[in-house]
């Protein structure tokens, strides 16, 4: 036999897989894993615990005038005002959720199913506009519908999307009209 037949001959295959090594390495990354997620909810938890000056969200008074508008989507979210990155997690306000919008002459009505429903009365209302991004959420321009109120001595900023962007606009007039009579009202007395 040749020498290169002879080397070829003893060689062997290496061995394919080496379980202790590929098992200490999926656990060392789950264990991994589970460190970055404690964290992000002990970071979550902290935040809640800066923001406790926060006081309790309204509930819905029993008598809210008819309806003016009514819409269901989604709710992204609440960031201190003018801060599109500053996330409130406080009181829930933090929770993305499905979400029932009713404007009345007494407020805005939000009621999330499975996170803490609240109430916007008429006179904390500030601004509504279109916007593209809040906390986390970023959408084409004009997608979201934000709304601005005051609520002890903070301005929030709570973002929703309704089912039907279209709605948006007519939500962005009512809430400014209604506004503005508030206003107007207001300064007459």
């Amino acid at each position: 036999m040749t020498p290169v037949l002879l080397l070829a001959a003893e060689k062997e295959s290496a061995q394919v897989t080496d379980w202790a090594a590929r098992i200490g390495w999926v656990v060392g990354l789950a264990l991994f894993v589970a460190l970055v997620y404690w964290l992000m909810r002990e970071g979550w938890k902290w935040r809640g615990t800066l923001q406790g000056d926060l006081p309790e969200l309204p509930t819905t008074p029993d008598e809210t005038g008819p309806e003016r508008l009514a819409m269901s989507g989604r709710y992204h979210g609440s960031t201190t005002a003018g801060q599109w990155l500053d996330r409130i997690v406080a009181h829930g306000l933090g929770t993305r959720s499905r979400a029932e919008l009713t404007l009345t002459d007494a407020g805005l009505d939000v009621v999330r199913p499975g996170a803490s429903d609240f109430f916007v009365p008429a006179a904390q209302l500030r601004e509504a506009r279109l916007d593209k991004g809040i906390a986390g959420k970023v959408l084409t321009e004009g997608g979201l519908l934000v709304v601005t109120w005051e609520h002890g001595d903070k301005l929030i900023d709570s973002g929703f999307r309704s089912d039907h962007a279209a709605e948006h606009n007519e939500w962005v007039e009512a809430i400014n009209s209604m506004i503005e009579t508030n206003s107007r009202e207001g300064a007459e007395r």
